[in-house]
């Protein structure tokens, strides 16, 4: 089954203290000197077969649902065929 993922970051002018935070712990470990900045991905499966339709609809809900329009901007809409799901647990 085809997987739509939707990936969602801050918008650029606005301060995203995770990223802030993740920078920090990534500088006191040792690993380097990062600019973050920490954002969300959905996945979205789906039985339908993917086509132009679809994918309008799915970037309407990442607008309308997936995103805070006033803080967030959806940058990436894209298909995955059969995306591997890794297992859960341990």
């Amino acid at each position: 089954m085809p997987t739509i993922v939707v990936d969602v970051m801050p918008k650029a002018e606005l301060l995203d203290p995770q990223g802030k935070a993740i920078a920090a712990a990534l500088g006191r470990t040792g690993r380097g000197t990062f600019d973050v900045r920490q954002g969300k991905r959905f996945e979205l499966t789906t039985d339908a077969a993917v086509s132009d339709e679809l994918l309008a609809s799915v970037q309407e809900i990442a607008t309308e649902v997936l995103s805070n329009g006033v803080i967030e901007d959806v940058v990436g809409v894209h298909v995955v065929e059969d995306a591997p799901r890794e297992s859960q647990g341990a």
